[in-house]
């Protein structure tokens, strides 16, 4: 059974930085397309960055590039979402998922990832 277990969201003014850390369990940790997505109160859930766990490729939303870096530690099943330079509008509860195989295509379609944690919450502040 695929488990992801999120952490590191808080409140934090405008400007400030955070750190996410999504653990996986339960799936072989390579070669698989693990991602991070928000969703705030009335909005779609959106891709925020995506890796190819065990090889490296990222990718990014436009409107986190230069401020998001997602990261892993192989030897931790881990994946990392550091955000600096934080917005109001980056307020959102964010979520890790991944999906088996590929090399994120399509990887900001959310529909496209069958297993997700629990969500951690990320307020801005002005």
């Amino acid at each position: 059974q695929v488990q992801l277990v999120e952490s590191g969201g808080g409140s934090v003014q405008a400007g400030g930085s955070l750190r996410l850390s999504c653990e996986a369990s339960g799936i072989s940790y390579s070669g698989n397309c693990m991602a991070w997505f928000r969703q705030a109160p009335g909005q779609e859930r959106e891709g925020v960055a995506a890796i190819v766990s065990g090889g490296g490729s990222t990718f990014y939303a436009d409107t986190v590039k230069g401020r998001f870096t997602i990261s892993q530690d192989n030897a931790k099943n881990t994946i990392y979402l550091q955000m600096n330079s934080l917005h109001t509008e980056d307020t959102a509860m964010y979520y890790c998922a991944v999906r088996r195989g590929g090399y994120c295509e399509f990887w900001d379609s959310p529909h496209l990832f069958g297993n997700w944690g629990q969500g951690t919450q990320v307020s801005v502040s002005s």
